[in-house]
């Protein structure tokens, strides 16, 4: 079988695009089992709950849900367990100092795919969004629409 070429998106985080500003993305590898990988080329996962923390100087990924394999035994892996981020040691320095500083930042998983037949993660460092902020997002996407949709009604001479 031929070697996967490019990238293939698994699953995306679109909610946390909206509920944290990114500050920085990252991009991991991770720890599966073949299970794990063979339910992933299904396209069965959910970052929805998952989360990113230090555990003993390691970058762990918690509450990723990968759905058990349809065609697998006792070998089957457990849906939401916990798994290990693989980053260069230099980015993990960066990352956890980052982390330590108390300046509120988090690290959230934005989106899961192959990347040359490897499963890969972007997670982004992350700060909370208040509730005005995302009010005001909201506001200036309306405003951008609208004014795309004028200046398509004035290019075809209705406005």
């Amino acid at each position: 079988m031929a070697k996967e070429q490019g990238r293939k998106l698994i699953a995306s985080n679109k909610k946390a695009r909206h509920d944290y500003a990114i500050l920085r993305t990252y991009e991991a590898g991770l720890v599966l089992a073949g299970t794990e990988v063979k339910s992933l080329r299904e396209g069965r996962a959910s970052l929805v709950d998952a989360f990113a923390q230090e555990h003993e100087g390691e970058i762990m990924l918690y509450g990723l849900h990968i759905a058990e394999y349809g065609y697998g035994s006792w070998t089957n892996h457990v849906p939401r367990r916990t798994r290990k981020l693989l980053l260069h040691r230099v980015e993990i320095a960066k990352i956890l100092n980052q982390l330590r500083d108390g300046n509120g930042l988090t690290l959230v998983p934005l989106s899961m795919y192959f990347s040359n037949g490897w499963a890969k993660v972007e997670i982004g460092m992350a700060r909370g969004l208040k509730s005005y902020d995302k009010r005001q997002v909201l506001a200036e996407r309306d405003a951008q629409k609208e004014i795309a949709r004028e200046m398509g009604r004035r290019l075809k001479g209705r406005g």
